[in-house]
């Protein structure tokens, strides 16, 4: 059951309960029926309460027939019906574009990440700075995907699953501190997470894009028998090395357990899964690897809708609930006089 109008739409999910409107007037009307020498054994006292009672009630009523009910109750009973009909409200319909294309990012967190060689808006940055920064304006141009985001250091995790709320994947991004995953790098358990997510998922044509500045030096899983399951899987594989390869230092050897940036194996993953790698020693060529990325995985749309809907049960069962002590104060009332 609908009521249209031309902003927003009220639904009821449940309008059968509407049936039962009559259900007083009939159990009122089967009650009065029944003969008073019928009635349970009760003490006299009782019985000359209850006809006094309605005796009362008869005189208040503005109709007095043995099947009314006061208006106030029919307005009580209604309440309660409206609102265990569930009445939602709707929202006109919000078109979105939805290409079909799923997209993992996996960012290092290391602590090598930490390397201020970047350079971002006339400053001097650390690397995960500047790849929010980018990664970020990417997330925004991928309208219409479904993107999940797996950080990774000497752990992984899924920070966000595939979604097409892009703004709280972005917020997720931002969220993310070095370290928080541990100092290591673990390659290879980034990308086994993101196929378990894939799989649990039941997602089709996914890519996934993966950003680090080291080598696979912490995790269970080989990055190269990952790339080879994400292969027969499907899954394309861009690899993104991001820093200045001779620019590390003891404090980075120490902080990420290897020297230099993998870009060996970095490629070979790329290769497997019949994906690209990329180098990226500043944030404009970091900035020029997303752009060509976001290009190679151009996609068709297709437009639907959603609709914002709200519960609104609350109100009548609230002015339901409001009446209710009105009437008990009315009663109160009386018996008091």
């Amino acid at each position: 059951m609908e009521f249209l109008t031309p902003l927003f739409e009220i639904e009821f999910m449940w309008p059968w309960v509407i049936a039962f409107l009559p259900l007083p007037w009939i159990v009122r009307r089967v009650v009065r029926a029944v003969p008073q020498k019928q009635t349970p054994l009760l003490a006299p006292q009782i019985i000359n309460r209850i006809e006094h009672e309605l005796a009362q009630e008869q005189l208040v009523n503005a109709a007095p027939s043995a099947s009314s009910i006061p208006p106030l109750f029919v307005l009580l009973w209604l309440l309660i019906l409206l609102a265990a009909a569930r009445p939602i409200w709707y929202l006109t319909p919000t078109p979105f574009q939805v290409s079909g294309k799923e997209m993992m990012l996996a960012v290092d967190l290391s602590g090598s990440m930490q390397k201020q060689d970047m350079y971002l808006n006339g400053q001097d940055v650390n690397r995960l700075v500047a790849v929010k920064s980018v990664v970020s304006n990417f997330i925004q141009q991928r309208q219409g995907d479904r993107i999940g985001l797996v950080v990774f250091g000497t752990q992984a995790f899924l920070q966000s699953p595939l979604t097409y709320d892009l703004n709280t994947v972005n917020s997720l991004l931002n969220e993310t501190e070095i370290s928080m995953a541990g100092n290591n790098t673990a390659i290879g358990d980034a990308i086994g997470l993101t196929l378990k997510h894939l799989q649990k998922s039941n997602a089709k044509n996914a890519v996934l894009i993966l950003l680090t500045d080291g080598s696979n030096t912490a995790g269970k899983v080989n990055p190269v028998e990952a790339a080879k399951r994400a292969e027969q899987m499907g899954l394309k594989i861009y690899t993104v090395g991001v820093g200045r390869v001779s620019s590390r230092t003891g404090l980075d050897i120490f902080l990420s357990g290897k020297s230099d940036m993998d870009i060996d194996t970095l490629k070979l993953i790329a290769d497997i899964t019949h994906g690209q790698f990329f180098q990226a020693n500043d944030t404009q060529q970091l900035s020029r690897i997303y752009q060509f990325i976001n290009q190679l995985e151009s996609t068709d749309h297709t437009v639907h809708s959603y609709r914002l809907h709200s519960e609104l049960y609350f109100w009548p069962l609230g002015a339901a609930f409001l009446l209710s002590l009105g009437l008990a104060f009315i009663q109160i009332q009386r018996r008091g006089q």
